[in-house]
């Protein structure tokens, strides 16, 4: 039995970015959780922030359902997060509560301040879960869990280094049905930020938010295509993907290991 947390800066986030492995998980009948560390409270043009919170909230739960995961959001507000020590000292404690076998979040570097809050916190964690004296209240952990980073299309500083690859195409029916429990993000308010136009039946939303997600894989594939090739991976434009970095600042595995927590993998 595996165990999986994920660290997201907001509802959503763990779906777009690892959708795939979670799903491939829960269906292998290993635990997993969805920790979205802001309330979500900024992602709307029009539904008051108090409201936005409960309404993302229920979404975040309906999408963990879906696939048989629990699925939290936290208190924190969504835009203002900064990798403070309540942040640090919170995801600290919850790493210990759920004893993760594999922890995913973003990396540091990113264009969501949330996002690279989150993953420099995680980093920051990533040693103390062990230390008895930070957190006294909760049972320090005797050895740090492996942290791997959720895929993303940045450079600057560095590419992340793709220590994973795993083709999700089976998963991707699930990956949109999950995602699209997200209504007033993928629906409301991606139109009205981003200036697309979506449909009005819920029909041919599901049609659309699969293209529109199948977008990001085509463009994960091209910006990933030396180490595909290198795994034996075809550049085929229905090719569904998702890619890993391992962290160097938490626990380590080796081929065996890195095969339980990334079933799968190419």
């Amino acid at each position: 039995m595996v165990r999986v947390l994920v660290f997201g800066a907001h509802p959503d986030d763990a779906e777009i970015f690892a959708g795939g492995l979670l799903v491939r998980h829960c269906n292998l009948g290993n635990t997993v959780k969805i920790v979205s560390v802001t309330d979500g409270r900024s992602g709307h043009h029009a539904i008051e922030s108090e409201q936005l919170i409960k309404v993302r909230r229920a979404e975040a739960r309906a999408a963990g359902e879906r696939i048989g995961a629990e699925y939290v959001t936290w208190d924190f507000p969504d835009g203002s997060l900064t990798p403070s020590i309540e942040v640090r000292e919170a995801i600290i404690r919850e790493i210990r509560a759920f004893k993760p076998d594999l922890l995913l979040t973003h990396r540091p570097y990113d264009y969501h301040p949330d996002h690279r809050a989150v993953g420099t916190a995680v980093q920051d964690a990533s040693y103390l879960v062990t230390v008895p004296h930070i957190c006294a209240e909760t049972a320090a952990l005797r050895k740090d869990p492996v942290v791997a980073y959720m895929p993303d299309l940045f450079t600057r500083p560095c590419k992340l280094r793709a220590d994973v690859v795993m083709e999700i195409t089976a998963e991707f029916d699930t990956v949109v049905q999950m995602t699209a429990c997200h209504r007033s993000q993928l629906f409301e308010w991606l139109p009205y930020h981003d200036g697309i136009a979506v449909p009005e039946s819920n029909e041919d939303r599901l049609v659309w938010l699969a293209d529109w997600l199948a977008g990001w894989h085509r463009k994960r594939a091209q910006f990933f295509s030396t180490e595909l090739v290198a795994r034996g991976l075809h550049l085929d434009k229905d090719l569904k993907l998702e890619v890993f970095e391992v962290s160097e600042y938490a626990g380590q595995a080796d081929l065996d290991r890195l095969r339980q927590l990334f079933p799968g993998m190419q």
